[in-house]
């Protein structure tokens, strides 16, 4: 019956999919289902024949104009010379479309953007195969496109419509943060919802006396993950502007070292990231010693996300790991100063 139900959905999708193309000229194909987690990301294959990626928007995620947003800086950031992907236009020049509800499917907005050609990095969970010198290098490169990246940002001026979420104060330690309230979501302990809630006023605490030393802020992919990461030969393409928004810098860093940290290669990794950022822009000392604040603070938005996301596959045990994690590493930042 799971499985029936699952070919369903995906039929279903594919449908919805070719829906969505129809938009574009393009309904006569099948498209090809790649990934479903917040969207459904799918291989098409544009009028000459090139490969493109269609997404189909989780529902009521982003509102219109943030997608709009989404799109127009990811087209910034490639005539930047970033290595993303950016958005096809459909046949009356739009950047997206508003798909309206039909059963089973939600109002939904989808978008065709460009295809990237490299490899995953990898995938959340599963060690890195790569070698050492191989790792430098590619660290080393995704070090050099953050910076890139966020020197292209700062250069750019969004036009007034643009709206993004905010990983400030607010979307991380607020009341509702945006990826949700860590410690209070279900599946909690009851005493480990208290812990993680004794946290949120130390944290903040600890977050607004970093940022008293000025610590750089602006628009950030906000998800460097492994699965966000595609590799070529010589360089990086970053992927997935779907939770993009202004932030600090050091949580873009620390987005992408979190689930590093268990690589038995873990030093070379981060210092490897490390000199590729400063090889682009600059990475104060003192900003830097903020690190293990923001992996902490990324550490929580996991637990919030997950516990939001109950129909996640293997969402009691990811919330378990997520909450050890988060405990594990509180521990060192929370300890009173030496004497």
């Amino acid at each position: 019956m799971d499985q029936d139900r699952t070919a369903l959905s995906i039929a279903a999708l594919v449908g919805r999919a070719k829906v969505a193309l129809s938009h574009w000229g393009l309904a006569g194909q099948t498209p090809e289902l790649l990934k479903f987690r917040e969207n459904a990301v799918f291989r098409i294959r544009l009028g000459d024949g090139a490969p493109a990626a269609l997404r189909l928007h989780r529902p009521g995620y982003h509102d219109d104009r943030a997608l709009a947003s989404e799109l127009q800086w990811m087209t910034a950031l490639k005539a930047g010379g970033i290595h993303v992907p950016a958005p096809i236009q459909t046949l009356d020049g739009r950047d997206h479309v508003t798909l309206p509800a039909a059963s089973p499917f939600a109002k939904q907005h989808a978008d065709i953007v460009s295809w990237m050609h490299g490899e995953e990095l990898g995938r959340s969970g599963t060690p890195l195969r790569q070698a050492p010198e191989r790792l430098t290098e590619i660290f080393g490169q995704l070090g050099q496109a953050m910076a890139e990246l966020h020197n292209v940002s700062d250069r750019w001026t969004p036009p007034a419509s643009f709206i993004r979420p905010a990983w400030d104060f607010d979307g991380l330690l607020g009341e509702n943060p945006f990826w949700g309230r860590f410690w209070d979501c279900p599946g909690l302990e009851p005493h480990k919802a208290r812990q993680l809630a004794a946290l949120r006023p130390l944290l903040a605490e600890r977050l607004r006396e970093a940022d008293h030393l000025g610590l750089d802020y602006g628009l950030i992919h906000a998800d460097l993950v492994r699965e966000n990461v595609l590799v070529g030969t010589d360089r990086v393409e970053l992927i997935d502007f779907d939770d993009a928004g202004y932030g600090w810098r050091m949580f873009d860093i620390a987005t992408t070292l979190l689930r590093n940290r268990g690589e038995p290669h873990f030093g070379l990794i981060q210092t490897s990231l490390i000199a590729g950022y400063r090889s682009r822009r600059p990475l104060p000392d003192a900003a830097l010693d903020t690190l293990p604040l923001f992996l902490l603070i990324r550490s929580l938005t996991y637990i919030g996300w997950v516990g939001n996301r109950p129909e996640t596959p293997n969402a009691d045990e990811r919330l378990t790991r997520y909450v050890k994690e988060a405990l594990e590493l509180a521990g060192p930042i929370l300890q009173p100063p030496k004497a």
